[in-house]
């Protein structure tokens, strides 16, 4: 009934025509109300109807009123410039904000969590004029993870772990469903920063150290959600971020600045954006917090407009990241206020304005001045536009209330969260293989303390508090297979997060473990997001060490000294440096935060009934002292020694173990010489599972340029496969080589790959005692980017 009711609705609304404000008759053909006409049609006909103010009205962008309401009672507005989680608007009580949007001047929401909401805003956005619907965007960064009763998936950097992009792109369909059913058509995601300093507290929302893993991943993410075109009702639009390089901050703070070279951003932090715009056709962009070289990112026009749009193709719009046009002035003082900021931004590319008022009047002013001009309102106005007729929001905006209890954390989602998790556990350490363990418990007690033993941290940060029957801890699922196993199980709170471990709980943990014959200890990091007073990293809270928060070591030199076999089991998106703890456990479990099913998943593998699978994304360092530490170092990165520190990592990129014993042959060529643009080298390794266990391998393969006009890595991933073999069985694995995996950037800045000999390294991980090798050549320049 809503439908036909709306559609009444728009048949008989008085029109203005172009910008006189001519009254046009219900007779008139309203093109853009035609849902059987193109979408560019559509747009050119409502951008003909619509004033400059309207057209501006598009490009704004408000938190939610039931979000306004939480801010107002929860912050102060002293605390407003530095919070980047919660807002409202001073002088704005959330009926003025209600009110702009039935005039027409709220072109987009974010932070609206329930259907109910949802659909509330659009019907206020019916009162206006021309009757245009809302984009709401969300930070569905690993599931829709601000709604409750959604499924959740593991955060990125665990994901990143399965080295899986095929589970990957079938998550972020699935969260395009569950966005839609709920009222939301723009998820904040992939987070494509590549990561290179793991202070920074966004790690666990990045996939992790290697550009080629990263854009992988980024472009299975983009393509799962927005299909071939986002077009109808189960698709969303993607938002890469963040455009550029903030995760190497000179400090590993969010947001403070970045100072690289123009080869370092090109090498490393653009190549994941680049192919999410040629590869996966991305249609939103996310700037920076943060400077590079001098420069803020939302004012940089090179990034913005003559590179991603004018180079590499970008046909979408961008989008600031909270308040930070407002920051150009604020923060960066490169302008004398908002009003110049928003000159700035908008003229160098900027589309929407992520969150708040004055924005619309400033920006009128400014075209009206002739500072900035009109055409870059036009455009971002129908980007914007064209994104809504694509999603069909004009046909209809509402959501049927009943579809989300249906969709959300359904069967088929949460078996890809639950696969997921399993995939992307790594096991670090497992000394004298004491994993599994053994199926039958014979009443053995295993005794299970840590801070992220029985919470709802597994989850990680984008995450609001999910109904306790959806979560499975790691004491519920611990508990669930033991006990099935013939073990006695018993857990003790020894502090529900790492700063609330005390000297008495540790003595009392103490005693509990030594009448046990097993120990597991949960240890790691918090970055719940709505746990503000206890994370301890996420985004807005970096660290400045790599080591346990708290007292948890004071709690693992207990359990040590009791003479028991411990299990670490590590819960964090950050990455834990504790060799001193490695090397004293048993076993050591790297579970990230594997999302709803954590504590299922976790459970399996350590008694036996899932062989642990997951690689690292990132290089271990054993002390924060040894930052910068990347498998893609140059040349020259280790000539010299630590005084005091060894100057190998803990663990290497890609490093994983298993329950089976892998054999990886030399790696084998079709060819030696690789010609021409189209041309394909084809790799192949013989994978043998010498155990009696079944179990997948990622083979990985490596490429150095061995001699080149500017100095390479000495190794840069370029082509990975998950292999399941059988005990006893061999499998052939083929991964091919194109002229992208050869190619560099030149002293032009073109990418090429230059002519000379290649060294094709393959393993099963980036340790070069893992590698073997093999060489190809290139006869003659190939230019596969030309930089005009």
């Amino acid at each position: 009934m809503r439908c036909i009711l709306y559609s009444l609705l728009i048949l008989t609304i008085v029109l203005s025509c172009k910008e006189n404000k001519e009254v046009v008759t219900e007779t008139d053909v309203a093109v853009y109300l035609n849902a059987s006409a193109s979408v560019n049609d559509r747009v050119d006909d409502l951008m003909t109807r619509m004033t400059l103010e309207e057209k501006v009205y598009q490009m704004c962008q408000y938190v939610g009123l039931e979000h306004m309401k939480h801010a107002e009672n929860n912050i102060t507005a002293a605390d407003l410039e530095k919070n980047d989680a919660l807002g409202f608007y001073p002088g704005m009580l959330s009926k003025d904000v209600a009110k702009l949007a039935t005039e027409g001047k709220i072109g987009s929401f974010l932070h609206v969590v329930t259907p109910e909401e949802a659909n509330a805003l659009q019907e206020l956005a019916q009162k206006s004029r021309l009757k245009i619907p809302l984009l709401i965007g969300i930070d569905a960064i690993h599931g829709n993870g601000l709604v409750s009763g959604s499924t959740i998936y593991p955060s990125p950097i665990s994901q990143a772990a399965t080295f899986a992009d095929d589970l990957i792109e079938e998550s972020s369909r699935q969260t395009a469903l569950e966005m839609r059913a709920n009222g939301m058509h723009w998820s904040f995601t992939p987070n494509i920063d590549v990561l290179r300093d793991p202070r920074w507290g966004r790690t666990g929302e990045t996939f992790g150290e290697d550009p080629y893993l990263v854009g992988n991943m980024g472009v299975a993410t983009i393509k799962g959600m927005q299909s071939d075109d986002f077009l109808g009702e189960d698709h969303v639009i993607a938002c890469a971020k963040h455009l550029i390089a903030g995760s190497q901050s000179v400090n590993g703070l969010n947001a403070s600045p970045t100072d690289v070279s123009k080869r370092t951003l090109f090498e490393v932090f653009l190549p994941p954006y680049r192919r999410a715009v040629q590869e996966a056709d991305l249609y939103s962009i996310m700037a920076a917090h943060n400077e590079v070289a001098g420069m803020p990112g939302h004012m940089d026009k090179f990034m913005m407009n003559d590179l991603m749009r004018d180079r590499w193709g970008f046909d979408g719009f961008y989008v600031s990241d909270w308040n930070d046009i407002s920051r150009i002035a604020l923060w960066h003082h490169v302008a004398e206020d908002f009003k110049q900021s928003i000159e700035f931004s908008v003229n160098a590319g900027m589309d929407m304005n992520m969150h708040g008022p004055v924005f619309d009047t400033h920006l009128i002013e400014l075209v009206n001045e002739g500072k900035v001009d009109v055409s870059r309102v036009n455009y971002a106005c129908s980007k914007i536009l064209e994104a809504k007729f694509k999603l069909g929001l004009f046909e209809n905006p509402f959501v049927d209330l009943e579809k989300a209890k249906a969709v959300n954390f359904s069967e088929a989602h949460k078996k890809n969260a639950l696969e997921q998790a399993r995939r992307s556990i790594v096991l670090q350490k497992n000394k004298n293989n004491y994993l599994p363990l053994s199926a039958k418990g014979n009443e053995k007690t295993i005794f299970i303390t840590g801070p992220n033993a029985n919470n709802q941290t597994t989850l990680g940060d984008w995450v609001s508090p999910q109904p306790e029957e959806n979560i499975v801890t790691m004491v519920e699922g611990i508990k669930s297979i033991g006990e099935t196993n013939g073990y006695r199980i018993n857990y003790y709170d020894s502090g529900d997060r790492s700063k609330e471990i005390t000297e008495e709980n540790i003595n009392k943990a103490a005693y509990l473990a030594s009448h046990s014959d097993i120990v597991v200890l949960v240890l790691g990091e918090n970055s719940f997001r709505h746990d503000w007073k206890r994370k301890t990293t996420g985004e807005n809270i970096d660290r400045a060490t790599l080591k346990l928060s708290g007292n948890q070591m004071k709690l693992a030199d207990k359990m040590f000294a009791i003479g028991k076999p411990v299990i670490v089991i590590y819960v964090s998106g950050s990455p834990i440096a504790e060799p001193w703890l490695e090397q004293r456990a048993s076993a050591v479990l790297n579970t990230w935060e594997s999302g709803a099913f954590a504590g299922q998943a976790t459970a399996e593998i350590l008694f036996g009934q899932v062989n642990p699978s997951g690689k690292l994304p990132l290089t271990l360092p054993r002390s924060v002292g040894q930052l910068q530490m990347i498998y893609n170092h140059k040349p020259t990165a280790f000539i010299h020694k630590y005084n005091t520190e060894k100057k190998v990592p803990l663990h290497p990129f890609g490093f994983g173990l298993s329950y089976s014993k892998f054999q990886l042959s030399e790696p084998k060529v079709s060819k030696t010489i690789f010609s021409g643009l189209e041309d394909e080298i084809s790799v192949t390794i013989e994978v043998s599972n010498e155990s009696n266990v079944d179990g997948e391998e990622v083979v990985q393969l490596y490429i150095r340029d061995n001699i080149s006009s500017y100095t390479r890595p000495v190794k840069e991933l370029k082509g990975y496969k998950r292999v399941l073999v059988k005990a006893g069985e061999t499998q052939t694995v083929t991964i091919s080589i194109d002229a992208e995996s050869l190619a560099m950037y030149d002293a032009d800045f073109n990418f090429v790959v230059e002519p000379g000999d290649f060294t094709i390294m393959t393993g099963n991980s980036s340790a070069d005692r893992a590698l073997k090798k093999t060489t190809i050549s290139v006869n003659e320049k190939l230019v596969l980017d030309k930089n005009n």
